[in-house]
């Protein structure tokens, strides 16, 4: 079946400007053109809740985008159904449609055939060249030996977030065993990978107990992965798990009595707190660009804004990189002065600096890799220090204990460019 695809009514008035607004917006003059954008996710299926909440910040940020008048942007979002061959469907009716920019992150096996597939059609059709836009998708060899000039990833890919949760791991004196456990496709393996090389590297006393992959999205039950993590007498979980593949894997090793760590790149949100409950209090660990309890008064006004927008706790799931991506193809657009060439606003966009709230990122020409600071945090009771926050309405929240700057997030990367 082809995929599905939906205009999105985006609210005029929505978004409180004022001292967020990025100086680089103050132009007088329009960029000529609408330009439209077509988010292709999961919105049915095992993960829609994930495509969902994504919708929600890209059409918040698109909102805040068209109110200031230079830029119009339009966005569709199509349904991928969590399936390979439907996104590629979908990217064909995005392109018909007259998208020119596709933006995916939920799945880098999704990544990767979008990548190769616009590789193509802008090679075969340059008239109708389109740009990806990735904010979640962070198998690190996108941005590596398999770079593209027509990708762009706003996330920090898997080995900078494992590197940032050495920097707490390494702290940890009780921490003797870990289990490593994944998603079974290149996102997950990739995180397993480079956690081992890393552990042997900077915590050669610690012992990878077990290492485990599981099929994406198909276990309904993980009550015996969770019996064998208990068994294996490990302290700690290392996991690169997102969406229901998380959530469920965390509430069976609460059922079954687990007490040791979960250190975690997405353990923030989408369930997750709610399903650990108390037991989760201080032993879950996330790493994120950014999260709630940054304790300033640009981030809680960020978040704040996103709450009026969704007040709702189930629509609590807000990033700032998705925000940070919007803002920089806005900035892209405006200084190309149109929205037909795709390449000039794509040679505006590998030099992207842009701020929101105090939150800056620089994109890296050399590899369209986004430069942002890091932060890591632990899950607690909302009210407790440092936790003014709770994630969707659960009672829990996760207090930043550390924060990793742009420079030191950075890594050295191995693409070769070809550029058009």
């Amino acid at each position: 079946m082809p995929a599905t695809s939906r205009r999105l009514a985006l609210k005029a008035g929505a978004f409180a400007l004022g001292a967020c607004l990025p100086a680089w917006a103050l132009a007088n003059a329009r960029v000529d053109g609408v330009l439209k954008l077509a988010l292709i996710e999961s919105m049915s299926g095992p993960f829609a809740n994930t495509g969902e909440a994504v919708l929600r910040n890209i059409a918040w940020a698109v909102e805040r985008v068209n109110q200031r008048g230079v830029v119009k942007l339009e966005l569709q979002r199509f349904d991928s159904k969590g399936q390979n061959e439907e996104a590629l469907s979908a990217l064909r009716a995005a392109i018909d449609a007259g998208a020119r920019v596709i933006l995916q992150g939920n799945s880098s096996a999704t990544a990767s055939v979008l990548i190769e597939a616009i590789n193509k059609h802008n090679e075969r059709e340059p008239d109708k060249r389109v740009l990806f836009l990735n904010y979640s998708a962070v198998e690190p060899s996108l941005t590596n030996e398999r770079c593209s000039f027509w990708h762009f990833r706003f996330d920090a890919h898997a080995n900078m977030r494992i590197a940032a949760l050495m920097d707490v791991i390494r702290e940890d004196k009780a921490l003797k065993g870990v289990y490593l456990i994944g998603q079974d496709y290149s996102f997950g393996q990739a995180v397993l990978r480079e956690a081992r090389e890393q552990l042997a590297r900077q915590r050669p006393d610690v012992k990878v107990l077990a290492q485990e992959l599981h099929p994406v999205g198909r276990v309904k039950d993980f009550a015996p992965y969770a019996v064998k993590i208990k068994a294996s007498g490990a302290q700690a979980v290392i996991t690169g798990n997102w969406g229901n593949d998380l959530t469920l894997l965390v509430k069976a090793a609460r059922d079954v009595g687990y007490e040791g760590m979960f250190y975690t790149f997405y353990g923030n949100a989408l369930g997750a707190p709610a399903a650990l409950g108390d037991a989760g209090v201080g032993k879950v660990i996330a790493v994120a660009d950014w999260l709630p309890n940054v304790q300033t008064a640009e981030s809680e006004a960020f978040y704040q804004s996103f709450r009026k927008r969704f007040p709702k706790p189930q629509d609590d799931y807000v990033h700032m990189r998705m925000q940070l991506m919007i803002e920089a193809l806005a900035q892209a657009l405006e200084q190309a002065g149109n929205v037909s060439d795709v390449v000039q606003v794509a040679r505006k966009l590998e030099h992207a600096d842009v701020t929101l709230f105090g939150q800056r990122g620089v994109m890296r020409a050399a590899d369209h890799q986004f430069q942002q600071s890091l932060v890591v945090g632990m899950m607690e009771r909302v009210g407790s220090p440092g936790v003014k926050f709770d994630v969707e309405g659960s009672g829990y929240g996760f207090r930043v204990i550390r924060q990793i700057s742009a420079d030191k997030a950075e890594q050295p990367t191995t693409c070769k460019m070809v550029r058009p």
